[in-house]
């Protein structure tokens, strides 16, 4: 995984998945009043379509941002899995 995050072909996925995670994190924190880690918590959660449910946003604001942040963050969070998987693929190719 290392490896992945580091090298320059990938650096713009690993960017624009970390940038998505710590927005979310920051904006679900003061929107919702959520802790931290739930905050976080809750953008792994809704990105990797799994939605358990234990924690949704009550403000409209923050129902709002989640609607477009599922909109925007789920083709990201999927690329960079994808980005990853092909990193694997290519990996093995190699050996």
């Amino acid at each position: 995984m290392i490896n992945f995050i580091v090298s320059k072909k990938n650096r713009p996925l690993v960017i624009a998945t970390f940038t998505l995670f710590v927005t979310g994190t920051i904006v679900f924190h003061f929107l919702e009043g959520w802790r931290w880690f739930d905050s976080f918590y809750f953008c792994i959660v809704t990105l990797a379509t799994v939605g358990y449910g234990d924690l949704a946003p009550k403000t409209d604001l923050g129902k709002i941002f989640t609607i477009f942040y599922i909109i925007s963050g789920i083709g990201i969070f999927l690329a960079f899995i994808q980005g990853y998987f092909d990193f694997l693929k290519e990996g093995r190719k190699n050996k």
